[in-house]
């Protein structure tokens, strides 16, 4: 219910009923108005009788739920209707049980020949009335016609065997994994991956920024091996594959998941399974694993930061191991998400997070030269990754009038200057209006704002104050430290 519609040609009327009672039960008239205006009820919630007049609209909301959201409306059963007119990319399967021939039987097939993104490269068609044959037909009668014009070798593939087609699309995807991995060092083990696809020194900005087009491609690529896999999992005998083959290509479409799965977990481009529809979970389960289905790097929904933060390093240390074989990797995977989180919340706090990326630096060189041990390493990554979770570090750490995140992001980059923190937070409330941070002129009120406010600090006279007093030397110009402001107060959820 819900999930599946009729749309055709009939629509129910109550002339319809009409005449068809008899001694020998429900008539064929009878049981199609009944069928209908339940159905019609049901997606109307109301009597019958009032929604047998809506069919025009159902249809309308029907066909728009199929193409807009095809997780709710799986399934239409189609009577002499849409053939034309009605493109809907995400149609993947035709199902066909009547009768159809020449132009009639083209556009039934274009259905579902619309490409909806990676994740379809054909579509395909159950005949239920051996309608090949037609097909085959009317290419020649079209190709003898209104398509002579055209070269033979365009209509020439129109209908391919499905296995030889699913077995070249496997094969392809296989090579594609293989090359991409082809420069890891060998013998390929789980840190010579980490060190090709994430970063050689564990925790490098630059290097896990340098190596993300290879992690989106490998994403891309066991994606589709995936995929092909999946697609003949179930007849790798029938496609022409020996029995050792079938087993070779089954373990490397495993090792090629775990590969993904350590790379997507060490850089902090986290698994979702919640992406993943719970067919593909279940092909994934069926015939990728070749042990026990085991749950890796889910977390319980938890994040690998979170995790450490709410259940301590020991837990995160322990459920990366689920997937990391060594303590080394797993140092080096809680590097790399700690130094993501740097990256992304950095806007928000450019001081703070500066002196948060300095600190695992020198956490990171301790590491490496056996400064600190395992067990004390895991407890001061802990502590960093809990302090880098709080923006700012927490109230307890500023003056009692920085009340909010964004007072003492501001009071942190304005060298710690508490009522120079407050006068910019008055001028910029004060000089807010909606939507400022897409509206050019409404942005400049908020920058002149900041400007007024740090023109009384930023001044010549202020910078030979400061330096008669000994202070240190000079603050930035008055137009540089105006637009950093600015930039933290676009990136504050308060503003």
């Amino acid at each position: 219910k819900g999930k599946c519609a009729i749309v055709t040609s009939y629509a129910p009327t109550v002339a319809d009923t009409k005449g068809e009672t008899t001694g020998e039960g429900v008539t064929d008239k009878l049981l199609k108005h009944a069928v209908y205006s339940q159905m019609l009820a049901d997606w109307f919630n109301e009597p019958a009788e009032k929604a047998i007049y809506k069919v025009e609209k159902f249809e309308q909301q029907v066909k728009k739920k199929f193409i807009d959201e095809p997780g709710q409306m799986k399934l239409l059963i189609v009577v002499d209707k849409l053939l034309t007119g009605f493109d809907a990319p995400s149609a993947t399967y035709l199902y066909i049980d009547k009768q159809m021939r020449d132009h009639g039987l083209f556009q039934a097939i274009c259905r579902v020949n619309r490409l909806d993104g990676d994740d379809k490269e054909y579509g395909y068609i159950v005949d239920y009335k051996d309608l090949f044959q037609s097909l085959e037909g009317a290419v020649g009668d079209y190709t003898s016609g209104a398509l002579d014009g055209y070269d033979k070798d365009d209509v020439k593939g129109l209908l391919e065997n499905r296995l030889d087609k699913a077995r070249e699309d496997l094969e392809d995807a296989r090579e594609a994994v293989k090359a991409l991995c082809e420069p890891v060092a060998l013998p390929r083990l789980t840190a010579a991956y980490l060190h090709y696809f994430c970063a050689i020194e564990s925790g490098n900005a630059a290097q896990l920024k340098e190596n993300e087009p290879k992690r989106l491609k490998l994403y891309k690529f066991v994606a589709s091996l995936i995929r092909a896999y999946a697609a003949i999992a179930n007849e790798m005998a029938e496609a022409g594959y020996t029995p050792d083959q079938i087993m070779k290509i089954k373990a490397e479409v495993d090792h090629a998941s775990k590969v993904r799965d350590e790379v997507r977990l060490s850089s902090g481009d986290y698994i979702d399974l919640k992406a993943y529809e719970p067919a593909m979970r279940h092909l994934i389960d069926t015939y990728i694993r070749a042990e026990e289905s085991e749950k890796i790097s889910a977390f319980d929904d938890m994040s690998l930061v979170k995790l450490i933060v709410e259940r301590g390093p020991d837990a995160a240390a322990a459920r990366i191991k689920g997937v990391m074989k060594s303590d080394e990797a797993v140092a080096e995977t809680i590097e790399n998400n700690v130094r993501k989180l740097i990256i992304n919340e950095s806007p928000v706090d450019p001081a703070y997070y500066d002196k948060m990326s300095k600190l695992l630096d020198a956490l990171i060189e301790q590491r490496r030269k056996g400064v600190v041990t395992y067990t004390e390493y895991l407890k001061k990554i802990a502590r960093l990754t809990r302090d880098a979770s709080t923006p700012g570090g927490g109230p307890e750490a500023y003056p009692a009038s920085l009340k909010s995140g964004a007072l003492r992001a501001l009071y942190n980059n304005l060298d710690k200057d508490e009522s120079l923190a407050l006068a910019v937070n008055r001028a910029v409330n004060e000089s807010l209006q909606d939507g400022w941070r897409d509206n050019a002129v409404k942005t400049r009120k908020v920058r002149l704002a900041i400007q007024f406010v740090l023109a009384t600090v930023i001044s010549p006279e202020s910078k030979a104050m400061k330096e008669e007093i000994g202070a240190e030397i000079a603050p930035p110009t008055l137009e540089s430290q105006t637009e950093r402001i600015l930039s933290i107060v676009k990136h504050r959820h308060e503003y």
